[in-house]
């Protein structure tokens, strides 16, 4: 019994992999842990990314793919994720309340990490730095309470 995988199944289990790990990786810049949250923006973004590389990836490698019909579906189903992908990132689609707070925490995040880990010098920049920190942290953790309230609404 032959095990190996035709590549067209290599090539659809790398695309999956690739985007489970872009969309974790995109948390790894957040300031704590307590600040991840499932964002529908960061999965339309992976999803994307993943479409834009699936493309990438067949061209590059197109000499092992020999079925014509596959390859279309290939390259029409990685345009139209990346199309309909970016309609919704663009247009917020579903993100209601919650939702969008849970998308900003992690976004709020990554201006903590940077302005307070960054070798700033400049006393002006350093100041706006701190201020950037401040603020951030301040709408973090309003945004949290606000939607322990609505979940708990919701209930």
């Amino acid at each position: 019994m032959n095990h190996t995988k035709s590549p067209y199944t290599k090539f659809i289990l790398m695309c999956l992999a690739s985007a489970i790990s872009m969309y974790i990786t995109m948390y790894f810049h957040t300031y704590e842990f307590s600040h991840v949250y499932f964002s529908w923006t960061r999965l339309y973004m992976t999803l994307i990314g993943v479409s834009g590389m699936a493309l990438i990836m067949f061209f590059f490698m197109k000499k092992m793919y020999t079925n014509s019909l596959k390859n279309s579906a290939i390259v029409i189903s990685s345009m139209m994720l990346m199309l309909i992908s970016t309609i919704l990132v663009r247009s917020q689609t579903p993100i209601e309340d919650v939702k969008w707070m849970k998308a900003m925490i992690p976004h709020h995040s990554i201006a903590v990490l940077t302005s307070s880990q960054a070798n700033l010098e400049d006393p002006e920049v350093k100041k706006l730095a701190e201020d950037i920190i401040q603020t951030q942290e301040k709408e973090i953790a309003q945004m949290k309470e606000m939607i322990q309230r609505l979940e708990n609404e919701e209930q």
